[in-house]
């Protein structure tokens, strides 16, 4: 059996930078643990494998280690694979997916633009667990699928050395930490070490949450985000009442063929 592969840097305006995914298009869906394979044999922070279904596609995003109920970075390049390769002339594209219908739509600009849920997080204490693993202290701590700890200057947030073995043990997806940018409106970076991730180049769906709070705390609803990480990428993000519009440039890295 052959299987197209697509991989794609998302949020990158050229290649070795943003965040890396494969694509996978298929006629029907394949065995979970063969989709669990192929994810970890790609060794990318996330394989997407999207089903055609009448006027739009269903969409599974698979981490090397398990499937994830929200991706942002592989919508992105799964909407670009759709876009470049399976339908030309569309304009804007649909997905169904384990947190709902996601839209994505071609901007003239060559920007792609996604339209996910908002998630914001609840205020908790800052705990000992939450200081030992990323071995610095937070202004604040939020909760929800991922922790949000908050500093105040970027230049925490690039000092950071997590103790992933302590995040690990955490029963989030992952950890957020974020500040206020020197160049742009909030910088960030995402650990995720228990989902076989321990630095994601550049986590959309973390602006999810990260959108909500900025918002809030900047008094503004258009904001341009950089994620810090070693590749670096690039968002901007809108906040339209209870969903958040995510978007950035993808550069195609590879096209390829899988042989099972």
């Amino acid at each position: 059996m052959k299987l197209p592969l697509y991989q794609v840097d998302a949020f990158a305006s050229a290649v070795f930078k943003g965040n890396p995914a494969a694509v996978c298009p298929l006629e029907k869906w394949l065995d979970d643990e063969l989709m669990q394979a192929i994810a970890l044999e790609n060794n990318l922070s996330e394989t997407a494998f999207i089903v055609a279904k009448g006027d739009a596609y269903d969409l599974r995003w698979f981490t090397p280690a398990a499937e994830v109920d929200l991706c942002g970075h592989a919508t992105l390049a799964s909407a670009y694979v759709v876009f470049e390769h399976l339908d030309k002339q569309a304009q804007e594209v649909h997905f169904d997916t384990r947190s709902g219908r996601l839209s994505v739509t071609r901007g003239s600009d060559g920007m792609l633009a996604m339209n996910f849920p908002v998630q914001p997080g609840e205020p908790i204490e800052v705990s000992e667990e939450i200081i030992s693993g990323l071995g610095a202290e937070p202004s604040y701590l939020f909760g929800g699928e991922d922790f949000m700890a908050v500093f105040e200057r970027e230049s925490q947030i690039r000092a950071i050395e997590p103790d992933h073995a302590v995040l690990k043990k955490f029963e989030r997806r992952g950890v957020i930490i974020t500040a206020p940018g020197d160049e742009v409106d909030f910088v960030s970076r995402f650990f995720a070490p228990g989902y076989g991730i321990p630095e994601d180049p550049v986590t959309g769906s973390a602006h999810c949450m990260l959108t909500p709070y900025w918002a809030e705390r900047l008094g503004k609803t258009e904001m341009r985000a950089r994620q810090i990480s070693s590749r670096g990428g690039d968002l901007l993000c809108s906040l339209e009442s209870e969903r958040v519009r995510i978007s950035g440039r993808v550069a195609e890295y590879m096209t390829g063929e899988i042989s099972l």
